[in-house]
C-alpha cells in the first residue's frame, strides 16, 4: 500500500538548478527538467528548433541561445529520437584553430572555449552524469576544424560561437549533416573576434540560405536579455556608442 504520508517533491526547472549546489543536483535522471521559454523571442526560437533541420540564431549574449540550444539536445537525446550523440564544436580563433601544441587530447585542448557549454549540461544534467556521457561518447566535445570531412547522422549539432567562423567553415559545417540530424547555429555578429580583414562569415552564411527549405532564422534584440538587467543596459550602451561612431 502507498504511503499516504509521502509527499511529491516539487519538479525544478533547469533555471532553478542554477541555484542549487553540485552535490545537490541528480547523479541520475529519468526525465530532463522542464525548461520554459521566459520570452516570446526564446518561444521562438525552441519552436524553430523543433520544427527545422537547421536553426540559426542571432543576438546578444545573455539571450538564453547557448542554454536553450543544450536543452533541446538533451530533450531529444532523452526521448530516444534516434539522435543517439550531441555534438558540440565552435571554432577557436584565439588558438587559430591550431590546437596541436596545447597539451592533452581535443577535448583538453578545446575545453577553455567550452566552458559555457559545460556550464549549461552541468546545470540541467549535473555534473557526474554530464561526464558520463563524454566518456561514453554520447557527448561529443569537438572543435569547429575537426568536423572536415566527417558525415553526421542521428545526431544533435550545436554550432555555438558562430561569429568567429568564416563563412567557409560554416558551409562545410552545415554541409556534414547526414540522415536524421538537426543544427543549431548561435552566434552575436556584433562581438566576432575574426580579424579586421576577414568577412563575417555568420551575416554572409543567413544571407544565402535564409530562404532554403526546413531552415529557420531566429533573431533575439538586447530586449530579450535574460542574464540580469545590467547585461541589457550595457548592451544598450555599446549599441549606441557604435551608433554614434557613424
Amino acid at each position: 500500500m502507498a504511503n499516504k504520508n509521502r509527499r511529491n517533491k516539487p519538479t525544478r526547472s533547469a533555471y532553478e538548478q542554477e541555484d542549487l549546489p553540485q552535490q545537490e543536483r541528480p547523479s541520475r535522471l529519468k526525465t530532463l527538467p522542464v525548461v520554459s521559454p521566459r520570452n516570446e523571442s526564446q518561444k521562438v526560437y525552441l519552436d524553430a528548433i523543433e520544427n527545422n533541420t537547421i536553426t540559426i540564431s542571432s543576438g546578444p549574449a545573455g539571450t538564453g541561445k547557448t542554454f536553450l540550444a543544450v536543452y533541446e539536445a538533451l530533450k531529444h537525446h532523452w526521448a530516444k529520437t534516434g539522435m543517439k550523440r550531441i555534438i558540440i564544436t565552435r571554432p577557436a580563433v584565439e588558438a587559430g584553430e591550431k590546437l596541436g601544441f596545447l597539451p592533452g587530447g581535443i577535448e583538453e585542448k578545446v575545453d577553455p572555449y567550452m566552458r559555457p557549454i559545460y556550464d549549461a549540461l552541468y546545470d540541467i544534467i549535473g555534473v557526474s552524469l554530464t561526464k558520463e556521457k563524454i566518456e561514453r561518447e554520447y557527448i561529443e566535445i569537438s572543435p569547429l576544424a575537426y568536423m572536415r570531412g566527417r558525415t553526421y547522422n542521428n545526431c544533435f549539432i550545436i554550432l555555438d560561437e558562430a561569429q568567429n567562423a568564416t563563412f567557409e567553415q560554416l558551409k562545410m559545417a552545415v554541409t556534414r549533416i547526414g540522415d536524421n540530424c538537426k543544427m543549431v547555429i548561435n552566434g552575436d555578429p556584433n562581438q566576432t573576434d575574426l580579424p579586421k580583414h576577414v568577412q563575417n562569415g555568420l551575416r554572409k552564411l543567413i544571407d544565402i540560405i535564409h530562404d532554403v527549405p526546413n531552415v529557420a532564422i531566429t533573431e533575439f534584440t538586447k530586449g530579450d536579455v535574460v542574464r540580469s538587467r545590467v547585461v541589457a543596459d550595457l548592451i544598450a550602451a555599446f549599441e549606441q556608442h557604435e551608433g554614434d561612431k557613424w
